[in-house]
């Protein structure tokens, strides 16, 4: 996740395969994950995908089709992840400047991780809040978006 760079001009791009000094692994989160800004829920799934990189803490991915679209707004903003590919954003309008960029998603991902493709994640820090039972390890409908999660905040902020 620190290795992102934000894309001003084309440039030729490296290409990492995740290993034993980079692991990434994506696994099926059957908890509900209920994302929300400014009152209102702007994702709600049972079919999220929890991806773990490296020493990052774990970032869910919501199936595009469990995302109310029609509150996001797409933006210009592109970075680079070499690992993962290219990265387009989302801004959420109803939460001001806070959600500038709270979404983003890989809508051509790298084989390595092509599960995530059709998915969004949202940066914890930038919505009101990400209930999810599975982040904080208690495996039942807890919230996690609070706390747990927004330990990624400091990595995530310039992707």
């Amino acid at each position: 996740m620190g290795n992102y760079t934000h894309q001003t001009a084309p440039e030729e791009k490296q290409v990492k395969l995740p290993g034993p000094d980079h692991p990434i692994s994506i696994q099926r989160n059957p908890a509900r994950v209920v994302v929300s800004v400014a009152g209102r829920v702007v994702a709600e799934t049972r079919n999220a995908l929890t991806l773990r990189e490296a020493a990052y803490p774990p970032v869910q991915y919501v199936p595009g089709e469990d995302v109310d679209f029609s509150q996001l707004e797409r933006t210009e903003y592109v970075t680079y992840c070499p690992y993962k590919g290219d990265c387009n954003y989302y801004s959420v309008p109803a939460g001001g400047k806070k959600s500038v960029n709270a979404v983003w998603s890989y809508e051509d991902p790298f084989p390595a991780v092509v599960q995530i493709r059709g998915h969004v994640a949202f940066y914890p820090e930038r919505v009101d809040e990400i209930a999810d039972g599975d982040l904080d390890g208690s495996g039942g409908d807890g919230v996690a978006g609070a706390g747990a999660a927004k330990v990624e905040k400091a990595d995530r902020s310039e992707k």
